[in-house]
């Protein structure tokens, strides 16, 4: 898949003297370098398996995030 980034001048210059400097293509270069950020990154807690126990977890009807104000109030005054 195709993508276009914009690099700022002093990011791009580093791509080109390492691209000199290793014989890589620009494109190898970069696919790399996400590989190496996906390898060494956290997960984000979306794609956590100890996190997606929590995802979803609230069995109340409606829309939570959009009546949060309301029923947080009902909530904490014991309605």
């Amino acid at each position: 898949m195709p993508i276009s980034v914009r690099l700022p001048p002093r990011v791009e210059q580093r791509l080109a003297e390492y691209c000199a400097h290793t014989g890589l293509s620009k494109s190898e270069a970069v696919k790399r370098a996400l590989e190496r950020l996906f390898d060494h990154e956290a997960i984000p807690a979306g794609a956590n398996a100890a996190a997606r126990r929590f995802v979803g977890s609230d069995d109340r009807a409606g829309d939570v995030a959009r009546n949060s104000k309301r029923l947080l109030r009902k909530h904490f005054r014991g309605k």
